[in-house]
């Protein structure tokens, strides 16, 4: 076997060269503002903690709670004997929450999104998805067997025109709400007019809108005052604003019967803990109750817009949680993260598949539990090192 897996090496090698060699760095500490990575007390403004609740002391004991009540895992899937009266109290709580008639739990956003769309379409239909669409979408849409066709980013005139010209007649427009590596938000109520005049589904992805934006942290489509029958097909994670794990999709009754019926990454994997599923109820509620964290959150991101522009930075525009700085050149936006990381703060460098080439960028998060003075500090060092 010598020498076997040499092209694997040589492949490495090239995405050092090319500054795309992606590497992990050790957490040890909660997650937070202020976390202890290798040794080291970092700000950090890589986090998708949007509300500041992965390690809130009410959502701590949640979980601690559930794990004695119910264990530590789930011993089995949802449809066998891993469905706990957690589960489906949170999924009767998240369907309330977002104005649907059911939700349905999932491990991952990842499975749910492959799920979802591989469940609903088939040889014979057609999906269309933005160009910027989170990597799961456009995975569900390769994978379902549907012809599949990508729309420039945000167009939803270019939409109609493939609509148009499509035989399908199982057609699904897929969009994420808050696009992850952009921070901007999808046209929504024009990716949902385009639907309805067209006989198709539009599902939402809001990994990224729930729990920052509508009334009381519900999500992109209510911020933008669409409904079930609008949008058909929600999908949304916990592991972000929420500080928990895992995701839902809602909806429909018939929907929902269909994903318990035809989701294989539903049906075929083991349920999350019911511990985690207690977490996720009590983020619920700290979500709907503390408008302060979105008010905060709000203010945070905006002196930091104001004091970027004020450098000369040119910032696409957002109004989320995600803000970046676009450099370019991957090698440069390596360095950078690199040079901000010197300096004690933590913000990824995004690059290219994630990515479109030439696009390579800093991505940089907000928590409800950041400070001004963090904000500043940030300011200060991207002056420093960018200007």
């Amino acid at each position: 076997m010598t020498g076997a897996f040499d092209h694997l090496q040589a492949q490495l090698q090239l995405l050092q060269e090319r500054g795309l060699y992606r590497q992990r760095r050790v957490l040890e500490s909660a997650q937070g503002v202020e976390v202890r990575m290798e040794g080291r007390r970092l700000l950090n403004f890589s986090s998708n903690d949007y509300l500041g609740l992965a390690n809130h002391p009410q959502v701590v004991q949640a979980a601690i709670k559930g794990m004695q009540r119910y264990g530590v895992g789930s011993g089995s899937a949802h449809l066998l004997c891993g469905h706990s009266h957690a589960h489906h109290a949170l999924e009767e709580e998240l369907a309330d929450f977002t104005g649907r008639d059911r939700a349905l739990l999932f491990s991952t956003g990842y499975m749910a999104n492959l799920g979802v769309i591989t469940a609903l379409l088939g040889k014979g239909d057609a999906v269309f998805e933005d160009r910027l669409n989170h990597a799961s979408l456009l995975d569900g849409g390769l994978y379902s067997g549907a012809r599949f066709k990508r729309y420039p980013h945000g167009d939803s005139e270019a939409l109609t025109v493939s609509l148009e010209k499509t035989p399908a007649e199982n057609r699904l427009i897929v969009s994420d709400g808050v696009f992850s590596m952009d921070g901007d938000l999808a046209p929504l109520p024009e990716l949902a007019r385009v639907a309805a005049g067209n006989q198709a589904w539009l599902m939402v992805d809001d990994a990224h809108g729930l729990g920052v934006l509508g009334d009381k942290g519900s999500g992109s489509c209510d911020h933008f005052g669409l409904t079930q029958r609008d949008a058909p097909v929600l999908m949304a994670t916990l592991g972000k604003a929420f500080g928990t794990f895992g995701a839902f999709v809602a909806g429909s009754e018939e929907l929902i019967e269909t994903l318990i019926q035809k989701a294989r990454t539903y049906i075929y994997t083991t349920a999350m803990p019911a511990s985690l599923a207690e977490a996720g109820r009590m983020a619920l509620r700290l979500v709907m109750a503390d408008d302060w964290r979105r008010d905060r959150l709000a203010a945070l991101t905006q002196r930091f817009t104001e004091g970027a522009r004020q450098l000369g930075l040119q910032l696409p525009d957002s109004r989320s949680a995600i803000h970046v700085v676009v450099l370019g050149d991957s090698q440069r936006a390596v360095s950078t993260s690199e040079a901000l990381l010197h300096r004690g703060i933590v913000v990824g460098a995004i690059r290219p598949p994630t990515v479109p080439t030439g696009t390579a960028r800093l991505r940089i998060t907000f928590s409800a539990e950041h400070r001004f003075e963090h904000v500043d500090r940030l300011l200060d060092a991207l002056e420093k090192i960018l200007l």
